[in-house]
């Protein structure tokens, strides 16, 4: 079973077929799918599944903090499973693809109170850009 579904399943989520296919589809390290791209997929696995209850899933469990949702820049939304361990993301700045990193040290500490300006700090968010392998190749 996916950490995913285990996840879900712990938290009690009421695990109807097309939920465990969405939560199936989105499973694995560096999943970063569009809400379109895991309908396809959805689809291969269970016909009947509309574009709609997978919208709403993704909404759900995003709600439940189960998935994250990833905007990287003006591209479609992203969804990644990989909402309980912290790291940033490395996106190809021509392809869109995007990875899960996980650099040394915290960036959170890392910020000078000075840069604060007041600020109760939480959370931090950094993304990585650069050229992926493939389209480096293709250039």
């Amino acid at each position: 079973m996916s950490d995913l579904l285990e996840r879900l399943r712990g938290r009690g989520w009421r695990m109807t077929a097309q939920r465990r296919v969405v939560a199936e589809v989105l499973d694995g390290e560096h999943v970063h799918l569009t809400a379109d791209e895991v309908h396809s997929r959805a689809v291969a696995k269970l016909p009947e599944i509309s574009r709609a209850t997978v919208y709403n899933t993704l909404g759900e469990l995003v709600s439940l903090g189960e998935v994250l949702e990833v905007a990287t820049d003006k591209r479609a939304k992203r969804y990644d499973p990989n909402a309980h361990r912290p790291h940033h993301h490395l996106v190809c700045a021509q392809c869109g693809a995007i990875r899960d990193v996980h650099p040394n040290g915290n960036p959170l500490a890392d910020l000078p109170s000075s840069e604060r300006f007041g600020f109760t700090v939480s959370d931090v968010e950094v993304t990585y850009r650069g050229i992926c392998p493939n389209c480096a190749a293709a250039a």
